[in-house]
């Protein structure tokens, strides 16, 4: 039986972990695409500001986009899950580089075996399921209904 219904269930099981965190001022940053669905019930039910975060992945993947971020403001990045944690790493990273302050990574699913090398990015890290090992996110989901990039943004823009 999978965790999740499909991405957006994900982030109503999420909303729940991430508000004990949140603190006034708290930037929510989704990586694009599919953080967004995952996001987008976390922002509502916080009332936080949605951004978006890109992430090129080709032969060396860097972040393509990233919001701006003032010096100290909490920010709390959102995945679809952690796989091998180089999105998270790269957007935590660049976003630490910004000047971020308190750092959450918050994801429905985050192996524990990737948590040590994330942890050296974030301050904390928020997970719904944390399995001991790594496996292809689409096995933790009933329907993995992945978006486009370009959906993402629109989203995004809509906000």
């Amino acid at each position: 039986m999978s965790d999740f219904a499909n991405l957006a269930d994900a982030g109503r099981r999420l909303q729940g972990l991430v508000a004990e965190g949140a603190e006034p001022g708290t930037l929510l940053v989704a990586v694009v695409p599919n953080g967004v669905p995952v996001a987008e019930p976390v922002a509502e039910a916080l009332g936080l500001a949605l951004v978006g975060a890109t992430v090129v992945r080709d032969d060396e993947p860097r972040v393509g986009s990233l919001p701006s971020v003032a010096p100290g403001t909490p920010v709390i990045v959102v995945d679809d899950g952690v796989e091998t944690g180089t999105a998270a790493l790269l957007v935590g990273r660049a976003l630490r580089e910004e000047g971020a302050g308190h750092l959450t990574l918050a994801v429905p699913v985050c192996p524990r075996e990737a948590e040590p090398a994330l942890r050296a990015v974030y301050d904390e890290i928020v997970a719904v399921q944390r399995p001991l090992v790594r496996r292809d996110l689409r096995w933790h989901y009933a329907d993995f209904d992945t978006i486009a990039e370009a959906e993402a943004l629109d989203r995004l823009a809509a906000r």
